[in-house]
């Protein structure tokens, strides 16, 4: 079933990035053209209806900063939402980072009808992946994202749930938050968030141009006036001149702040032992990942001097079950292969094996300012200083 739906999701895919042709693909189009209209006016009447104040936003009375984009995937929030933490935390803020645990697994049906039926108190607290100490999920009930940053964060409270105006105040009551995180926030305006920070991914800054499902835009590129920060995800030190002119367009106002994602060593998944980036240069290896943005770790793995002689990708998300790595493994090891590569994201999705023929490591990756420091620095100042945030109120389109 799983293979079946991946299959469909694969396909689906494909249609929409105009890499499947013939008529089936043709008609899909179509109709996903279509519906992305309805979607349209969906988003629109939605933040419309903020806007003229008949649906209102929830004040939780501490700052809260959500770091989000109006693409499908694949930006590279989740480098960002850390680097975030650890200055935010470095600063004295109490940070809780508030995510909707994207594909995460649910408790099961029956257990929350009755959970839901005897209404027991506390029973529909949020997913506490972190409690700032610990790690107190494992990645499937947690969601790939929150667990990472769970892992790499200390001193900073992950939890996980939908409603985020119900997991904020859980943050502030529980934990003594005073500063939140949204991840993947930029669609959630129920929250009221002072600092927007909407990530623009320079490789394919407004995806295929079209909206869902037709495309790969869950908003209208007009939609980020309502960011108070732009942050161009994988810069390749190039000029932007062209891409910050039609942001601007869109934008005249928010701060422009130009990143790269910047490989820093290599770790091994089963006993956790770090290789410098050197190690790569000259290596025959095997590359193995499950991302929206396959292509970026190819081709930072090629740029770090390694040759990939073979290549699995799956699905964005996908869990890997022992077979499927073991048979991965097993190809490598019959080509000569001395390593095999994938991401951090998907590191927390692979199983460990007691004993694999061939090593597995994950390329550490973090977030590099090349340009707008200035803009970064100040935006750190007035977040960790003890008065309120004095930044223009969103606007909703």
């Amino acid at each position: 079933m799983r293979r079946w739906l991946e299959g469909i999701e694969t396909f689906a895919i494909d249609v929409i990035l105009e890499r499947r042709y013939g008529k089936r693909a043709g008609i899909l189009r179509s109709i996903l053209h279509a519906l992305s209209h309805a979607y349209r006016g969906i988003v629109q009447t939605r933040l419309a209806l903020y806007r003229h104040r008949i649906f209102r936003e929830h004040a939780l009375g501490c700052p809260i900063v959500s770091v989000g984009n109006i693409t499908v995937g694949g930006t590279g929030k989740t480098p960002v939402v850390e680097l975030l933490a650890r200055e935010l935390t470095a600063g004295g803020r109490k940070v809780a980072i508030l995510s909707r645990g994207y594909k995460s697994v649910p408790k099961p049906l029956l257990g929350r009808i009755v959970e839901k039926v005897r209404r027991k108190k506390g029973i529909f607290t949020p997913r506490i992946v972190s409690d700032g100490q610990a790690l107190l999920l494992d990645s499937r009930t947690a969601g790939d994202e929150p667990f990472m940053l769970a892992n790499n964060l200390r001193g900073v409270v992950v939890l996980v749930d939908r409603d985020r105006v119900k997991s904020g105040l859980f943050a502030l009551e529980h934990f003594g938050s005073d500063l939140l995180l949204l991840d993947d926030g930029f669609q959630y305006v129920r929250l009221e968030h002072r600092v927007e920070i909407a990530l623009i991914d320079r490789q394919a800054p407004f995806g295929n141009e079209f909206l869902l499902p037709r495309g790969t835009l869950r908003e209208p590129p007009a939609n980020l006036r309502r960011a108070t920060h732009i942050l161009i995800t994988k810069c390749t030190g190039a000029d932007n001149a062209d891409l910050v002119a039609r942001i601007r367009r869109h934008n005249r106002t928010a701060e422009i702040i130009e990143t790269t994602h910047r490989a820093r060593h290599l770790c091994n998944l089963l006993t956790g032992e770090v290789k410098p980036l050197e190690f790569l240069r000259g290596k025959v290896i095997g590359s193995l990942c499950g991302i929206a943005a396959p292509g970026s770790f190819e081709g930072a793995l090629r740029d770090l001097g390694a040759r990939i002689e073979l290549s699995k990708i799956y699905t964005d998300h996908h869990r890997y079950s022992d077979n499927e790595v073991e048979a991965f493994i097993a190809r490598c090891a019959r080509r000569n292969i001395e390593a095999i590569l994938t991401t951090e994201k998907d590191a927390v999705r692979i199983p460990r094996l007691l004993d694999p023929e061939l090593p597995l490591y994950y390329l550490r990756v973090e977030i590099e300012i090349l340009k707008g420091q200035e803009s970064w620095q100040r935006l750190i100042a007035q977040l960790t200083a003890r008065r309120p945030v004095k930044l223009a109120p969103p606007v909703f389109v």
